[in-house]
């Protein structure tokens, strides 16, 4: 029996992982902040797949809590074969906004620095076993320029690529996960209206998580689930697009700064 370890667990991206690996029988490690909330969901888990779910407290914008999940990955006691780095949230504020600031250090904290410590312990825990899997949540905002928060998530792509390479040949894969635009509370919690958005940009959650952990068992450094945003980074690839992924950047970023 497999046993993966999830942060941010209790909702949106995360929420789907803690489920899709609970019902194909995989104990769960859940970290979060709500506790409440986690032994709930846990609760939940544990009679309807008769799993194993152990529930850590943490907030990962505090480096007491991030070094303690971090001795826990790496405790012999606890084999991990999935550990996926999720916790996050998003940014709806200006560069320029000076009172932003200890926002700003918070998500580098949370969403850089806590994933690069707990993959580091991860990888460090499972090279030593000789097997293992590593899912790092990135987004495809990560390839155009939308605050700090595009400049983070392409931050968590570049470190998992060159985690992935550093890991080859130990049995041990690192995948960046970019999504688009996922049907969770996500958006709505960061602040950020989705009503204008068509249809066709969307992806369900648990379809998602199936591709992620179905490129992060074959191996692949980089995981965009569905065709359609395949194809839409593809296209944000080519050397003729940069001009265009500024102009929808800036379209965008006006468009959150109005509301």
């Amino acid at each position: 029996m497999a046993t993966a370890l999830v942060t941010g667990g209790t909702s949106g991206i995360g929420n789907a992982f803690v489920r899709a690996l609970a019902a194909r029988g995989d104990d769960v490690v859940i970290v979060a902040r709500d506790t409440e909330r986690m032994t709930a969901l846990a609760s939940e888990l544990e009679a309807q797949h008769g799993i194993t779910v152990t529930c850590l407290t943490a907030d990962l914008g505090r480096a007491e809590d991030v070094t303690r999940i971090c001795d826990w990955i790496e405790d012999p006691a606890h084999e991990l074969d999935l550990v996926v780095n999720n916790a996050g949230f998003g940014l709806h504020a200006k560069l320029l906004d000076k009172d932003a600031l200890e926002t700003q250090r918070r998500a580098m904290d949370v969403m850089c620095f806590a994933v690069l410590q707990l993959s580091g312990a991860a990888g460090r825990a499972m090279v030593a076993r000789g097997h293992g899997r590593i899912i790092n949540v990135s987004s495809t905002s990560s390839w155009i320029f939308s605050g700090n928060y595009s400049a983070i998530k392409a931050w968590v792509r570049s470190y998992t690529e060159a985690l992935a390479i550093e890991l080859r040949g130990t049995g041990v894969t690192a995948t960046a996960l970019c999504p688009g635009w996922v049907h969770t509370e996500f958006h709505s919690r960061a602040g950020v209206s989705s009503d204008n958005l068509p249809g066709f940009v969307w992806v369900d959650a648990d379809d998602l998580v199936r591709e992620a952990l179905a490129d992060a068992e074959a191996g692949r450094p980089i995981s965009i689930p569905s065709l359609k945003w395949k194809t839409a980074i593809f296209l944000a690839r080519l050397p003729v697009a940069p001009p265009v992924i500024r102009y929808l950047s800036n379209k965008l970023s006006s468009s959150r700064h109005k509301q």
